[in-house]
């Protein structure tokens, strides 16, 4: 997840607001790096199919708040006519993962299989699909269910219905309460209805973070009109949401301007990913220069941060689009809105409509997240680097070509 986006995900298991794909500031946490030695064996893989009857699954899962993974066998539901069952090739590493790993919102159901940023091949459907058949390459995105029944789902916006089912870590009624298992595992099954078509052409690794990171700027960017070519942006923060964002800008035509407090990213900005301009948001003087240039601002910034100084460098009207998700209140004093008119918004991820079209967008135009692609032995080393920020932009896991069934001692 990097640094990243959203609004309140509505579940009962929630004590607090979190946004996917956002990383949200909590308190450092030691962590020994000391896994199990553990094998996954055909006997315990055919037990679980005997126990659960469903398809026997392998992957790896926190069982506490250290957060360590490790492999983890079990197995997944039995596939009903709607269902589509995916061999996972590539599952990004969101913020989200490391926060639900470590339970630093209080709602882990260990063991956690975490992972929502889903790229894989279909191996099989039900009879009542219509959508898909096998060897479809597919993606799976922040939330696998919801109730298909309230107002938000009736007008398409599924992700905030208050039923949503998370990929990973939530609670799936339709099947007996159980809890959700993510993309790191070699197999998942999903209803159709949240199964998204992955356009030819796209690499799959670098598609993987689009399913969160990507839909979360796309979604409100067109939601908000801030997709208009010639249209001014500012995109707050550079780091898995904000570099994304930067390249929907781009291919919208808009003018794109990055705000950072760190003058080091310039070079990055301008030069690899096309930006227009670079404003450090420390310095006073680029700051009031830029006042009242811009149509719409992203922030994806999950740190907490004064938001007067960003508001001040829009037109009068301008939209500023809250994606990120600190840990303290922001700062909203009415001057800073009320005389130009200007609006502050909050977003969560996206519908399965908005994903499937910010997937053909990336398609037409060839967009991916810049991506590490590492294998599940070193994800605990990973989370560690993501913790760290160590990570230009996002982690993913190359899933189908990791032995999922041993772990490292380091």
């Amino acid at each position: 997840m990097s640094h990243h986006f959203h609004a309140l995900i509505h579940s009962p298991f929630l004590p607090v607001p979190f946004s996917p794909g956002i990383s949200v500031a909590s308190p450092s946490t030691s962590r020994a790096l000391r896994l199990p030695r553990a094998r996954a064996s055909v006997e315990k893989r055919g037990q679980a199919m005997e126990e659960q009857g469903g398809a026997a699954a392998l992957g790896w899962a926190a069982r506490d708040s250290t957060g360590v993974l490790s492999p983890y066998n079990f197995s997944r539901r039995v596939p009903r006519d709607d269902d589509v069952t995916i061999k996972v090739l590539y599952c990004g590493i969101c913020h989200t993962d490391l926060h639900i790993i470590k339970n630093d919102w209080g709602n882990a159901m260990y063991p956690v299989v975490p992972g929502h940023e889903i790229v894989g091949v279909v191996t099989g459907v039900g009879t009542g699909v219509t959508k898909f058949k096998a060897g479809d390459t597919v993606g799976v995105g922040y939330f696998v269910g919801s109730c298909r029944s309230c107002d938000s789902c009736g007008q398409g916006n599924e992700n905030y219905c208050a039923g949503v089912v998370l990929t990973s870590n939530g609670v799936d009624a339709a099947h007996g309460g159980t809890s959700t298992k993510g993309g790191f595992s070699d197999v998942i099954v999903v209803s159709e209805h949240y199964v998204l078509r992955v356009p030819d052409g796209l690499a799959l690794d670098r598609t993987a973070p689009l399913l969160c990171a990507g839909v979360t700027v796309y979604s409100p960017m067109m939601r908000h009109g801030l997709n208009a070519p010639g249209k001014h942006l500012g995109v707050v923060g550079l780091g898995g949401l904000g570099h994304v964002a930067v390249k929907f800008g781009k291919a919208f035509g808009m003018k794109v301007t990055v705000i950072s407090t760190s003058p080091s990213k310039r070079q990055e900005a301008v030069e690899h990913l096309g930006a227009d301009d670079f404003l450090v948001s420390r310095d006073a003087e680029q700051m009031k220069a830029a006042a009242g240039t811009m149509d719409g601002i992203i922030d994806t910034v999950s740190a907490w941060h004064p938001i007067t100084p960003l508001l001040a460098l829009m037109k009068p009207l301008g939209q500023m689009v809250v994606v990120g998700v600190p840990n303290k209140p922001l700062e909203l004093p009415v001057y800073a809105i009320v005389p130009g008119g200007k609006g502050v918004a909050g977003n969560s991820v996206g519908s399965v409509g908005d994903c499937q079209a910010m997937l053909e967008f990336a398609g037409k135009h060839g967009i991916g997240a810049e991506v590490e692609v590492i294998k599940m032995d070193y994800v605990n080393t990973a989370i560690e680097r993501l913790e760290k920020n160590d990570v230009r932009y996002r982690f993913v896991i190359d899933v189908a070509g990791s032995d999922l069934g041993s772990g490292s001692t380091a």
